[in-house]
C-alpha cells in the first residue's frame, strides 16, 4: 500500500492543514490501495501563494532553461514507467498494456515534445508600429480527471512550463497516486521552489476555492459538462481565462462503400477501450440501413469476444470501471436504454461471469437506437455502444451533428475525398478519417458543450500566453 501523508508545496512535502486522508480504492479488488493526504481552502491559498512568489522569476526564465527543465523531467519520468504504470493500474483499473503505452508512455512522449515549444513565448510579430509580443497568462489551476490521469495533467502541466507559468495542480481524489509519483520526480530535478504545487482533495474543498482565488489567473479542467458549467460560473466574477476539456457523445459515420468489419471492429476497440471511460469515445456508431444488420453482427460477435476480468492478465481488453460509482451509472444508463425499447444486442446489467468482487460492466452493444434516445444523447462514459442506422449521407450528417457535443467523430469510406468532405461537415474539435490515429501534436479540444480551447501541439501552449502590443 502506498501512503502520501503530505502535499507538496512551496517545492517542499509539507503537512496538510486539513490533517486529513482519504483511502484510494482498487476498483478490481475493491481494497484499500493507497491513502493520500486531503486538503483543504488553507492548502490551496499556500500553494497559490507560492506560485505567485515564484511567477516573477520563473515568467523571466530563458526559453533553453525552461525546456531543459521540461526534459530532465521527462527523462525522471522515463526511470519511472513501470511505477506509474502499475499505480496507474491500481488506482483506476487499467489493463497494464493499456496503462504502460497510453497512460504512461504516450504522457511522456508529448511532455518531452514541449521542450522545444518553450521558444514559443519569445515568438514577436511587428505589426507597422507596433511589436506583437507574449506574456504568460500567471498563475495556473489545473483540476485533472480519473480517467487519463497523467496524460490530462501533462497535457496542462506541460504547456504550463512551456509557456512560464506556475501552477496549483489537484489530481482527482479517486486516482491520486500517479500525481504524487509527478510531484516526486519533478522535486528531483530541482524545479524551483513554487513553480509546481500539488494539493490533493475534493471539488467542494480544493476545487471551488481554486476557481475563485483572486490570485489565480487562469483555470484549465477536465471532466464533466455540468462540472465544467460550475467551474465557468465561480471563475467568472474575476473573469479568470477558463479552457474546459468537457463531455463527448461522438459519432462514428461509417460509409456505404466502407470496409465494414474492419470499421465496426475498430469502432468496437474504440468504445471499449479504458473500459469505456474516454470523453473521445465514438459511441454513436451511425450504418447505412442497408447493411445495418451486418454491421450489428460483427459488432456483437467481436464484443463477446473481448476479455472481462483482472487487469494485471495479459489477454484482459476490459478492466473495471474506476469507481461503484462509475459502475452504478453505467448500469444505470443500460437499464435506461432497456427501457426506451433499445434492442440489448450484448451484455447487460448482469455482471460478467466470475467476477464476483471488482467494479465490472460487460460490454454492451444496443441497436435499434433512435438519436432522441437518452443513451444516444447522454455521455454515459462506460462500454456501452449505441448502433443507429441512416438512410443516406445527408441524414447521418444531421444525425452527427444532432447532439449537444462537439468533442470528436470519425468517418469511414473507401473514398478519402468522400471522407474527408463529410469530415469537414461535422462540428467536432477532432474528426478521424478511416483508420487515422491518434497525434500527440495535433490540437485537441471540443465544440459547443465539450468545452472550449486547446491541448497539446502548439495551439495548448497558445492557451497559456498573453498578448501584448507595444506600439511606439
Amino acid at each position: 500500500m502506498k501512503i502520501y501523508d503530505k502535499l507538496y508545496i512551496d517545492g517542499q512535502w509539507v503537512e496538510s492543514h486539513a490533517n486529513q486522508m482519504i483511502d484510494v480504492i482498487n476498483p478490481a479488488t475493491e481494497e484499500v490501495a493507497g491513502r493520500t493526504a486531503l486538503a483543504d481552502k488553507v492548502d490551496v491559498d499556500n500553494a497559490v501563494q507560492a506560485a505567485r512568489r515564484a511567477f516573477n522569476s520563473w515568467s523571466r526564465t530563458s526559453a533553453e532553461e525552461r525546456a531543459d527543465y521540461i526534459s530532465k523531467l521527462a527523462d525522471a519520468l522515463t526511470k519511472r514507467v513501470d511505477e506509474m504504470t502499475h499505480t496507474i493500474t491500481t488506482e483506476m483499473g487499467t489493463t497494464l498494456a493499456f496503462s504502460r503505452e497510453v497512460q504512461v508512455e504516450d504522457p511522456i512522449d508529448a511532455l518531452a515534445k514541449h521542450a522545444d515549444r518553450a521558444a514559443l513565448l519569445d515568438h514577436e510579430i511587428e505589426i507597422g508600429n507596433a511589436t506583437a509580443v507574449r506574456e504568460p497568462v500567471g498563475v495556473c489551476a489545473f483540476i485533472n480527471p480519473w480517467n487519463y490521469p497523467l496524460h490530462q495533467m501533462i497535457g496542462k502541466v506541460a504547456p504550463a512550463l512551456a509557456a512560464g507559468c506556475t501552477m496549483v495542480v489537484k489530481p482527482s481524489e479517486n486516482t491520486p497516486l500517479h500525481a504524487f509519483l509527478l510531484a516526486e520526480a519533478i522535486d528531483e530535478i530541482g524545479l524551483p521552489a513554487g513553480v509546481f504545487n500539488l494539493v490533493n482533495g475534493t471539488g467542494p474543498e480544493v476545487g471551488e476555492p481554486l476557481c475563485t482565488h483572486p490570485e489565480v489567473d487562469m483555470v484549465s479542467f477536465t471532466g464533466s459538462t455540468r462540472a465544467g458549467v460550475r467551474i465557468s460560473q465561480a471563475a467568472a466574477p474575476t473573469i479568470k481565462r477558463v479552457c474546459l476539456e468537457l463531455g463527448g457523445k461522438s459519432p462514428f459515420l461509417i460509409c456505404e462503400d466502407a470496409d465494414l468489419e474492419t470499421a465496426v471492429k475498430l469502432g468496437v476497440d474504440d468504445v471499449m477501450l479504458n473500459s469505456g471511460q474516454t470523453c473521445t469515445a465514438l459511441t454513436r456508431m451511425l450504418v447505412p440501413a442497408a447493411r445495418y444488420e451486418e454491421a450489428v453482427e460483427i459488432a456483437k460477435t467481436y464484443t463477446e469476444s473481448l476479455k472481462v476480468g483482472d487487469p494485471t492478465e495479459e489477454d484482459t481488453f476490459l478492466g473495471p470501471m474506476a469507481s461503484q460509482m462509475q459502475m452504478e451509472t453505467v448500469q444505470r444508463y443500460i437499464g435506461i436504454g432497456v427501457e426506451e425499447g433499445a434492442r440489448l444486442v450484448t451484455g447487460g446489467l448482469e455482471r460478467p461471469a466470475g467476477l464476483d468482487k471488482g467494479y465490472y460492466v460487460r460490454p454492451t452493444i444496443f441497436a435499434d437506437v433512435n438519436n432522441q434516445m437518452t443513451i444516444a444523447r447522454e455521455e454515459i462514459f462506460g462500454p456501452v455502444l449505441c448502433m443507429i442506422p441512416y438512410q443516406n449521407e445527408a441524414e447521418a450528417l444531421e444525425i452527427a451533428n444532432d447532439t449537444p457535443y462537439g468533442l470528436a467523430a470519425r468517418v469511414w469510406s473507401e473514398d478519402k475525398t468522400k471522407a474527408e468532405t463529410l469530415a469537414r461537415q461535422i462540428r467536432a474539435g477532432q474528426v478521424y478519417i478511416n483508420d487515422g490515429f491518434w497525434n500527440n501534436e495535433a490540437p485537441f479540444g471540443g465544440y459547443k458543450q465539450s468545452g472550449n480551447g486547446r491541448e497539446l501541439g502548439n495551439f495548448g501552449v497558445e492557451e497559456f500566453f498573453e498578448t501584448k502590443a507595444l506600439i511606439r
